[in-house]
């Protein structure tokens, strides 16, 4: 099969679009045909071994992984031992490494079925970026109905999910973004859009029963600032204490984790883990309306390596996704 490989760290320009040995699924796993998957910031992180700290996991020398990607949404085509719960032939989407590929290899504690109505590729758009809005919101923020929410970063993967599910939950919600990315927001259930670009929204008078922060970019004081009195603060990664090249994003999320349990309990620190159930809840958000993916564009698989340069300039409007499947037809 052909899959998008690495055998050191780097730009975009390590990658190989290269023949590779089809992966046969072990127990408790599943081979997936992928016909969509989707790109995110992790990827481009992994590509580059950024921060050097997390090489300690991921390879001090050379990724693990050698296939890069997280996101995917195909068809079973065979299964391992003790698996009953899907079968070839389903339609399923999830979250597993090696993505950038033709088959997949995914544990079915992270693959779900596809949500009916759906495309492929929009349902690859879900799984990470969905379960990181949803265990942000959920999870860590503890959203209720009539809560009034401000996200930061509305129009990103993560946060055109965040904007939805907020509103699924019956919230009033804020979005911060881009001018340019304004009427997008508003379109996807926002009750009011700020523009970074013309105004600081932790300088007003509004207060926010809860924050989440998908962009990192401002002071844990004034994001503190705009908290109502029992209001909470969600950091997802992000560089509010910056790491630099060594730590990262895990700078922010150790030094976090630490005033979360120390000086500031109002504080919350999001590091999602993929989980079946959650999958299940976003397939029945899908399936009911209460959310639909923003695709910002689509490469060919063969085109992964653009796709990955894009996402890492750090400015993409919603999702991007990669279409894995030959185009059918004249």
């Amino acid at each position: 099969m052909r899959a998008w490989t690495q055998e050191r760290y780097g730009s975009a320009d390590v990658l190989e679009f290269a023949e590779v040995e089809r992966p046969v699924p072990g127990a408790g796993e599943v081979l997936v045909r992928v016909h969509a998957a989707s790109v995110n910031a992790a990827d481009w992180h992994l590509m580059r071994g950024d921060p050097y700290v997390a090489r300690l996991a991921l390879g001090p020398r050379r990724p693990k992984e050698p296939v890069r990607g997280r996101d995917f949404a195909g068809v079973v085509e065979a299964v391992g031992d003790a698996v009953t719960e899907l079968r070839p032939g389903d339609e399923v989407f999830g979250e597993a490494p090696g993505c950038f590929a033709e088959y997949v290899r995914a544990p079915v504690r992270t693959t779900e079925r596809k949500p009916a109505g759906l495309s492929f590729e929009e349902a690859a758009a879900i799984p990470l970026a969905g379960n990181t809005a949803l265990m942000g919101l959920r999870d860590l923020g503890g959203i209720r109905q009539g809560a009034k929410v401000l996200v930061n970063g509305a129009s990103g993967g993560v946060g055109t999910f965040a904007v939805q599910l907020a509103k699924a939950f019956g919230a009033e919600v804020t979005g911060v973004c881009g001018g340019r990315n304004g009427s997008l927001v508003l379109g996807l259930g926002a009750d009011r859009v700020i523009d970074y670009t013309r105004q600081d929204f932790t300088a007003g008078q509004d207060r926010y029963d809860l924050v989440l922060d998908l962009v990192g970019n401002r002071a844990l004081r004034e994001l503190r600032r705009i908290l109502s009195p029992t209001g909470t603060l969600v950091l997802s990664g992000g560089g509010v204490f910056e790491g630099g090249s060594v730590l990262g994003p895990m700078g922010t999320i150790l030094r976090g984790q630490l005033l979360s349990k120390t000086l500031d309990r109002r504080l919350r620190v999001l590091t999602a883990q993929p989980r079946r159930e959650n999958l299940v809840a976003l397939r029945e958000f899908a399936e009911s309306g209460g959310i639909a993916p923003v695709i910002g564009r689509t490469y060919p698989l063969a085109e992964a390596d653009r796709a990955l340069r894009y996402v890492e300039e750090g400015h993409a409007r919603a999702k991007v996704v990669l279409s894995c499947l030959p185009p059918s037809g004249p």
